[in-house]
């Protein structure tokens, strides 16, 4: 069967891929593993997502924003840091940029189903994407010519480009032997919703407490209760998760609050509980001959710096841009000079953050007498200097 592009991965990075190269005279192959059921009704899976302005734009672009309900959208006002048990934090205010939020928050889940309705209502107006569900991409290869893929299935495939949007751990990639970095924090995080009596005003927390690194993501107020609530996000080494995750829930809402030394009073476990791995991953290249990797397969970002989707939205604007200009113009979608121009561009963009990420968290998980002392400085010495607190808003906000 043949197509243009042959994305692999049917997540949102792969969706969003779609939807935005469709209606430009192409034809469009997206290969997914979940069967078609969970791509129309994705499970809730404890992650929200924070977005910047400039990724909120572009979901509006894509037509993602419309289909999450209002009350879904969190919007993100303020970002605390903390260190260890002292209630001092630095303060990244939305009065440092032009917005009255620095970005939002979204439930993973949400943008996965607006992702697929929006390829559904492409796939009824232009008739050029095929959905292959179910399925897993057994082998993939290019050549001068075009791509092809076999499917678990039997079913081959071939097209101009293909592209690998299928994770972190990309199996695509690897079939294409680009080799990647990868360093395993050794660490899990455990995420949920939970309720809680102090109000977070809207401000997400970052505390890098002794022993443990605490993440609290505002959520709007439950629509039904009433009650303030957030994503909550534990992070510990690994075989300290499982016991958490085995506690009934009015033992574990106990125990989250004595974690968070009871700032937020008493708090209610009000979803399920997840836990993930912590690694991150980056590609020693993104591109090949007629090949090029977006999202989680371009970058796989610790989430401390809260970039991990806004990277992925990011690579998919600029590779969806030089493939629709380079049809538009009647030339090769997977020209090597276009593909190098979307690596250099996502790499400029990516990888410096992602080198402070990793500094960042070597830094703040280190409980060592002189850590502990110099992530304090740093927290103070941040605080007062305005200028580095403008520059992390804008970061957040996606304005830098």
């Amino acid at each position: 069967m043949d197509f243009d592009l042959i994305i692999c991965g049917g997540g949102p990075a792969g969706l969003c891929l779609a939807r935005a190269l469709s209606g430009h005279g192409l034809r469009l192959a997206v290969v997914e593993q979940q069967p078609l059921a969970a791509l129309e009704n994705p499970a809730f899976d404890g992650r929200e997502i924070a977005l910047t302005q400039h990724s909120a734009q572009l979901m509006r672009s894509l037509d993602l924003w419309e289909r999450i309900e209002p009350h879904a959208l969190s919007p993100l006002r303020d970002a605390r840091v903390l260190n260890g048990p002292s209630p001092f934090a630095m303060v990244i205010g939305h009065a440092l940029g032009p917005h009255s939020e620095l970005g939002w928050l979204v439930s993973n889940n949400l943008i996965r189903r607006a992702a697929f309705e929006a390829v559904q209502d492409s796939q009824r107006t232009n008739g050029d994407i095929t959905l292959f569900t179910g399925e897993t991409v057994a082998q993939a290869r290019t050549s001068s010519s075009a791509g092809q893929v076999t499917l678990s299935s039997g079913v081959k495939l071939t097209g101009k480009l293909l592209i690998a949007a299928d994770s972190r751990f990309s199996a695509t990639r690897r079939a294409m032997g680009i080799a990647a970095d990868l360093h395993d924090f050794g660490r899990s995080m455990l995420v949920c919703c939970m309720t809680h009596d102090a109000p977070h005003h809207h401000a997400a927390w970052e505390w890098f407490d002794y022993g443990q690194t605490l993440a609290l993501l505002p959520m709007n107020d439950d629509p039904a209760t009433g009650a303030h609530r957030s994503s909550v996000v534990l992070t510990l080494p690994s075989h300290e998760i499982e016991p958490l995750l085995a506690l009934s829930p009015p033992a574990f809402g106990a125990e989250m609050a004595r974690r968070f030394a009871q700032r937020l009073g008493a708090m209610t476990l009000a979803s399920t509980r997840h836990a993930y791995p912590l690694v991150a991953v980056y590609p020693r290249r993104l591109v090949a001959q007629r090949f090029a990797c977006v999202g989680d397969a371009a970058v796989g970002m610790h989430p401390v710096t809260a970039h991990g989707f806004n990277f992925g939205l990011l690579s998919i604007d600029n590779l969806a841009g030089i493939v629709r200009a380079a049809q538009a113009g009647g030339r090769d979608i997977a020209a090597a000079d276009g593909l190098a121009r979307y690596e250099q561009r996502h790499r400029r963009a990516t990888r410096p953050l992602y080198l402070a990420t990793q500094a960042i968290t070597r830094l703040y998980t280190h409980d060592t007498p002189p850590a502990r002392a110099l992530r304090d400085l740093a927290l103070h010495v941040g605080e007062r200097f305005t200028p580095f607190k403008r520059m992390v808003a804008a970061s957040l906000t996606g304005s830098h």
